[in-house]
């Protein structure tokens, strides 16, 4: 079968990537049909190699993030292995780093270094603070931004600030580096000129923070934390069935709250009780309105209540966890599961999210450390005894090891 091309085909993407944030971002542009070189520390490689052994040995982390790459291990503070990254840099198209603060302008790898080397060139550098300010030069990890940027003070319970279960921070700032990378490939197309993006962390998550910094407006108190119900809609939230199992759901209007009444809780009085005559007031009186929604659902199954909100089209939602997640039954009826090589042997993989008519998504292997480094050097020109060589200064590492 004919490959149909894909947006980003031809595309080439440098990376000096570790973590969430960057390879989260370039796993999405080889989606795309982005070529993507990895480059990585000869050895170890991405330290997020070594977060856990949960995947056939391998990280859960690195596994997600990092298909359809390629690895190229050098340690670029070394000459010889500099000079083969700025080869690469004179025809690539995108350069990505999220190395510590500073790290890639020492290396002579700045933008304004760059751009004479190759014009076109864009170059997108991802911190926790970004390239100026007080906080330029501070470490930033994603549960210390989200801590920075509010996100715990209005997660968790009235006693229990949480973090986030995923990496929302690193998610946040590689989705707007791959969304922003997007945006210069395609001004680069209309004026032939390469761009700088300066992407940081705590600015990706004020705008993800954007609802509850309004809430708070002018000093006005905060979204309370309540667990897994919502700060200020009501009833919207996990809810305990007879049987003990949890159902969880949503009203989003007054239309949904009058069928709520008359159909689920089967009181069409309480509609119009004063309490809960509006969000506002329901809200305001959760508390009440909780015990009366639960005295309701003692009597009946989750399975009933479910049943019962399903005939009333109220929202509603399992409570699952991660092997529910795996056995999802939308998600097999869909065919969003694909087979992904791996070092280790093939596993399971979704698909990436938005179903395009026009192309296929790109699935290729996760690499090994430095399974393409004889390969790109030898693109490069380099002969055997040249690489070779740099192999045995410590500099480089390929698949022959």
């Amino acid at each position: 079968m004919t490959q149909r091309t894909r947006p980003l085909d031809g595309i080439t993407v440098i990376s000096l990537e570790h973590a969430v944030a960057a390879p989260f971002c370039t796993r999405q542009l080889a989606d795309l049909g982005a070529r993507v070189i990895k480059v990585e520390r000869p050895g170890s490689g991405d330290f997020a190699r070594g977060y856990d052994q949960r995947v056939r040995g391998q990280s859960s982390h690195f596994t997600w993030i990092n298909r359809s790459k390629q690895s190229l291990a050098l340690d670029v503070k070394h000459p010889q292995a500099k000079a083969a990254l700025m080869q690469l840099l004179k025809t690539a198209d995108v350069l990505v780093q999220n190395l510590a603060p500073g790290a890639a302008a020492r290396m002579g790898l700045s933008y304004q270094a760059l751009k004479e080397h190759n014009p076109r060139l864009i170059v997108c550098d991802i911190s926790g603070y970004g390239a100026d300010g007080p906080y330029r030069d501070k470490k930033a990890y994603d549960l210390l931004i989200q801590s920075e940027a509010g996100f715990l003070s209005v997660t968790g319970t009235p006693e229990t600030p949480s973090k986030s279960g995923i990496s929302v921070a690193d998610i946040a700032a590689g989705m707007v580096a791959y969304s922003n990378i997007l945006s210069a490939l395609l001004l680069r197309a209309r004026t032939g000129a390469g761009s700088h993006i300066d992407v940081s962390m705590l600015e990706a998550m004020g705008e993800w923070m954007g609802y509850p910094m309004y809430y708070a407006y002018q000093d006005a108190p905060p979204p309370p934390r309540t667990g897994a119900s919502h700060a200020s809609i009501y009833p919207y939230g996990p809810f305990t069935a007879g049987d003990g199992a949890t159902v969880m759901l949503g009203l989003q209007n007054e239309r949904e709250w009058k069928t709520f009444c008359d159909a689920v809780l089967q009181r069409p009085e309480v509609a119009t009780d004063a309490r809960f005559a509006s969000n506002a007031q329901r809200n305001q009186h959760r508390n009440e309105l909780q015990a009366l929604i639960l005295e309701v659902f003692a009597a009946l199954t989750a399975a009933q209540v479910v049943e019962r909100l399903d005939a009333a089209a109220i929202a509603n939602a399992r409570v699952n966890d991660m092997a529910a997640l795996w056995a999802h039954p939308q998600l097999q009826a869909r065919q969003r599961w694909r087979s992904v090589d791996t070092p280790a042997g093939a596993v399971p993989a979704l698909l990436p999210p938005g179903v395009n008519s026009a192309f296929d998504y790109r699935m290729d292997p996760v690499p090994a450390v430095g399974e393409h480094t004889g390969a790109i050097l030898a693109e490069l020109g380099w002969d055997e005894a040249r690489i070779a060589a740099l192999r045995a200064a410590g500099t480089a590492q390929g698949d022959a090891e």
